[in-house]
């Protein structure tokens, strides 16, 4: 652990969940009064890692998103698809990400920060297809569903936009969209 304090908060109304978060310096973490202590114990370690790596995952900087989108690349699209620059921007509200293929640019939503890296990963594949198609047509899903875990993410940042009442980008809200162009 990086030094914080832990506070745990019992609830007789959870039965079986467990959740946590970063309050300032402490991580609060909340489990059901009815756990005994070795599975508080149990429990406490397992969400402090988990609260820390997602703190780990929030701190990439665009170097390591550059980096990143190098080994996606070349893991999934043959290395074809080299951007100049990945970074972090704070004023897409409406996407996930974007691509200008003129100057090879990636820009990621901060809302990305936090989530899982296979669906932070599936962005930046979806990005890097740009590169080699700019438009949603069969070609370009052809590239994004290289990466295995395409539908799972699409799935994901789906479910993420309804529950916050976003309204999805349409390549999104596609059912099959290897076969359907936006």
């Amino acid at each position: 652990m990086d030094g914080a304090r832990v506070e745990v908060r019992r609830s007789k109304r959870r039965r079986r969940t467990v959740s946590a978060y970063r309050d300032g310096d402490r991580i609060v973490v909340l489990i059901p009064a009815s756990f005994s202590k070795d599975d508080e114990t149990a429990w406490v370690a397992t969400m402090i890692a988990k609260v820390e790596r997602s703190e780990r995952r929030a701190d990439l900087t665009d170097d390591d998103l550059l980096a990143r989108a190098g080994r996606l690349s070349d893991d999934f699209l043959g290395g074809l698809a080299q951007p100049e620059s990945v970074r972090w921007v704070s004023n897409q509200t409406a996407r996930w990400g974007s691509c200008t293929p003129g100057d090879r640019a990636i820009r990621l939503s901060e809302r990305l920060r936090g989530m899982p890296m296979w669906v932070l990963d599936y962005v930046l594949v979806h990005e890097l297809a740009h590169l080699l198609e700019p438009h949603h047509d069969a070609a370009f899903w052809g590239w994004v569903d290289r990466y295995p875990d395409a539908e799972r993410a699409k799935g994901y940042l789906l479910g993420w936009s309804e529950a916050s009442r976003i309204t999805p980008p349409s390549e999104f809200r596609t059912s099959s969209s290897a076969s359907s162009a936006d």
